[in-house]
């Protein structure tokens, strides 16, 4: 029946407050409850056992049972009971326990003698832990507390579905007491009860809750708050997810999913004594009672996200019964299901595809084998004449729940969970949704439920998209990253809902790795000697990879031709690799090849714009022109910042090598300036734009002009400086040539509509793109159907290691909106 509305006068009010055995571990933790309940109304208290109380007598039923010694953990419990209420200084309280405990002793002994009604007796000392309870929490409470036995009002009966109250009964039981104790405040047993015959019964554990909400209802009160040792019901399990958040607010039918799912903080029959009349239900810290806590209420207010929370259910197993014979074929379910309830066996799930060819069922991992060979048995019949196939076990199964009620008539819950998952890489076995819509349940192998966990609690913006990276390569692009990273990843957590975490780091020597993740500000100082170790690349991306996170990427600055060899194994293994090193776009067309595959099987995703342009949209330039249908005629491009710089300066008034030296000067060549002359950098970044566009090229195809004479190439770089000069008058006659032509030399890659592919010194006419770049720009120009007559032109700083950084740092926000992040927008002007 629906409550009355709660009446206006304070003091005619009614307030339900259960604690916990945290709450109540000591005689100090009893004194403190009284500042959390308020001075108005009527107060119940109801109360479990101390701490630790309850498991160690049912060990002592255990231990009495099976004729061990029980005696020592007798006088241990009794002890700390004394020692409470020596403390509480109540001298009756104190005679009072120690009596009880004369009592257990009794009773343990009668047990090991195994009388006939063990079960009464079993109860009688499973909930002696609360008896004593309320004795010390009334003393702690002080005067004008009164203390009610439940077992004196409340009378339950068992069921099939757990212990179910006879509340017309207890009803009266509870209006005759309260009709003969006048007090206003009252400490109750939790967990206890008589059945109609008198006899002691539980409510099962974690009963004490149970008890709560049934006084709640049989009072009618204004509210019942449950005080334990957590700030309220969280969006998932913090231990397997550490972002997991507060739920303000919850409806009970939210509630009612959440707690038959798992969730620890509420026991699954909580609910429906309160939920009958319309009691809001809290939950609250003990220790933080400045805490929120949770309300749950007939309907809360919706807040942005259709999904509210998810659970975890650990050792279960999938069982399926396969048939070709069951299709159409009434029945086949029913008897399936009777056979698992003959045999005792619990259904946490259950999926049936529209096919009729298969049922499974999603059962306890310990009922698994029972369950197979009792619907065997049932259908023995059926798979003599083949008209079933086999019932199979799947162990090692955990099914994760979904719930909202804001999930109801909302499209799209469904494919942003199982697309979380897919994108963490789990799946799923089996998958259910009630017709209510508050709940989608999905069965993964455990090895995956941490996983599959964090993923959907990131998919449903519950948490931050969590990607766990390792930085290989901290030179000065690795350095430039992650300052970059210092910079930016606390607005990505605040604003975007999105967290980066450097997990790992390693130069050429050393690596360092860490659980929680590394301050992109301090992380190179974890590479210092006797900080780290060894360099193991294998161990190295095992760590990245970690089975309880749900994304993973490999960020390579090196310039290594042996780091990029593995990048097929991790895309395989699902990790994303992002680089700008050019080793794996123009290297080798197998290992190519392989990377290619990789991705189609791991599902994980490689980008490398930061290989062709630094921070350039280069490589996104040309997929989209591909990708929407345009045909590439040809390429010409200017993809060295180095030599762009020379040929923008080279106009005669200076010597060749003068210019050389000052480039040198500036940073702008490598160690080695024959390394920028040779025009092997920009051969790889040709390859790697020709491959983009479905060519099979490699660098031993592309026609390369070193711009070192002969004489040069093979000595020594001191050497090579000494005699630099030689370089001027072939490079001085060309650009004479050329201006005499009414021409300019530029340094060009150059890509054919027939594949063929060029690098060397061209020279263009006024008019060209290329002549009109500052400095060291790269420019990259694309000729194709759509754009014949003007070219589409790419053009910008292309070198430097904060480009490249910003280059590679786009492709990880890239892969991380590929995972559901919503990334920065800019701020709106002022």
């Amino acid at each position: 029946m629906p409550s009355s509305p709660p009446s206006e006068d304070p003091s005619q009010s009614c307030h339900v407050h259960k604690f916990g055995g945290s709450s109540l571990a000591d005689a100090a933790k009893m004194r403190a409850i009284g500042a959390l309940l308020g001075e108005t109304g009527t107060r119940l208290v109801v109360v479990s056992a101390m701490q630790g109380t309850t498991n160690a007598l049912v060990a002592m039923a255990e231990a009495a049972r099976e004729g061990r010694d029980w005696a020592l953990d007798w006088e241990a419990l009794r002890q700390r009971h004394l020692d409470a209420a020596e403390t509480l200084g109540d001298a009756d309280v104190r005679e009072t326990i120690a009596a009880g405990f004369d009592d257990l002793r009794a009773d343990l002994l009668e047990l090991a003698a195994d009388p006939a009604d063990a079960q009464t007796l079993a109860a009688r000392v499973h909930g002696a832990g609360e008896i004593w309870s309320s004795h010390l929490v009334r003393a702690a409470l002080g005067d004008g507390w009164q203390r009610l036995d439940a077992r004196e009002a409340l009378v339950v009966h068992p069921g099939e579905m757990g212990v179910g109250v006879d509340w017309d009964e207890s009803r009266r039981r509870f209006a005759r007491w309260r009709a003969e104790h006048a007090g206003r405040d009252t400490v109750v047993t939790g967990f206890v009860a008589r059945d109609a015959q008198g006899r002691d019964a539980t409510l099962g554990r974690n009963g004490s809750d149970f008890s709560a909400a049934i006084f709640a209802n049989l009072c009618d009160a204004d509210a019942l708050t449950i005080w334990t040792d957590v700030d309220g019901v969280l969006s998932a399990d913090p231990r397997l997810v550490p972002d997991a958040v507060l739920l303000p607010s919850l409806s009970y039918a939210e509630a009612c999913e959440l707690a038959y799912f798992g969730a620890k903080v509420l026991h699954p029959q909580t609910l429906a004594p309160v939920q009958s009349r319309g009691i809001p239900l809290r939950i609250r810290n003990t220790l933080r009672p400045q805490a929120p806590g949770t309300e749950i209420v007939a309907k809360h207010s919706a807040d942005g996200t259709p999904v509210k929370g998810l659970s975890l259910v650990r050792d279960l197993a999938v069982l399926e019964l396969v048939g070709n014979g069951m299709v159409g074929v009434p029945g086949a379910a029913e008897r399936l299901f009777a056979a698992l309830h003959g045999a005792g066996v619990s259904v946490t799930m259950i999926s049936q595809g529209s096919s009729e060819h298969s049922i499974c069922c999603i059962v306890r991992a310990d009922q698994a084998e029972r369950g197979r060979a009792a619907i065997a048995q049932a259908f023995a019949g059926d798979m003599a004449d083949q008209r079933t196939q086999a019932v199979r076990v799947t162990q090692d199964i955990s099914v994760l729940a979904a719930v909202g009620d804001g999930m109801v008539g909302t499209p799209g819950v469904a494919a942003r969970l199982l697309g979380g998952l897919a994108q963490a890489r789990v799946n799923v076995r089996a998958i259910a949704q009630g017709a209510s819509e508050r709940n989608v349940s999905v069965a993964v192998a455990s090895d995956d439920a941490t996983r599959a966990l964090r993923a959907a609690h990131s998919a449903f913006w519950l948490s931050p998209q969590h990607v766990s990276m390792g930085v290989i390569g901290p030179g000065q692009v690795g350095r430039a990253l992650l300052s970059q990273l210092a910079a930016t990843l606390p607005k990505l957590r605040a604003r975007s809902q999105l967290d980066l975490r450097i997990r790992g780091l390693c130069d050429s020597r050393r690596m360092a790795l860490s659980e929680t993740g590394f301050d992109p500000d301090s992380a190179l100082a974890a590479l210092q000697e006797g900080a780290a170790n060894p360099i193991d690349l294998d161990a190295f991306a095992a760590h990245i990879r970690g089975e309880h996170l749900p994304h993973a990427l490999i960020v390579d600055c090196s310039a290594s031709d042996a780091v990029a060899a593995r990048y097929p194994q991790w895309l395989a293994a699902g990790i994303h690799v992002v680089t700008p090193n050019k080793h794996a776009g123009s290297g080798e067309w197998a290992r190519y090849a392989a990377i290619g595959e990789a991705q189609r099987r791991g599902g994980a995703r490689f980008l490398y714009e930061a290989t062709v342009g630094a921070g350039l949209p280069v490589i996104q330039t040309l997929r989209g022109l591909l990708d929407t249908g345009d045909e590439l005629h040809g390429i010409d491009g200017m993809l060295s910042g180095t030599l762009a710089w020379l040929f923008n300066r080279f106009d005669g008034s200076q010597p060749f090598s003068a210019l050389l030296r000052e480039a040198m000067a500036l940073g702008y060549t490598e160690p080695d300036p024959r390394d920028d002359l040779s025009g092997l950098d920009v051969a790889r970044k040709l390859v790697i734009l020709a491959r983009e566009a479905g060519r099979e090229l490699s660098v031993e195809d592309v026609d390369v002009e070193s711009l070192v004479p002969a004489s040069l190439q093979k000595i020594g770089r001191e050497d090579f400086l000494a005699r630099l000069e030689e370089i001027d008058a072939p490079m001085q006659a060309r650009l004479d040539a050329a201006a005499a032509r009414g021409l300019g030399l530029r340094h060009l890659a150059r890509l054919g509509a027939d594949g063929s592919a060029q690098v060397g010194v061209v020279a263009l006419p006024a008019d060209h793109a290329c002549r009109h770049t500052r400095l060291t720009d790269n420019l990259v120009q694309f000729r194709t159907a759509r754009y014949s007559q003007n070219a589409l032109v790419v053009q910008g700083p292309g070198a430097g290691p904060q480009v490249t950084a910003a280059g590679v740092f786009g492709d990880m926000l890239a892969v991380a909106r590929s995972l559901g992040a919503h990334t920065l927008r800019a701020e709106p002007l002022a």
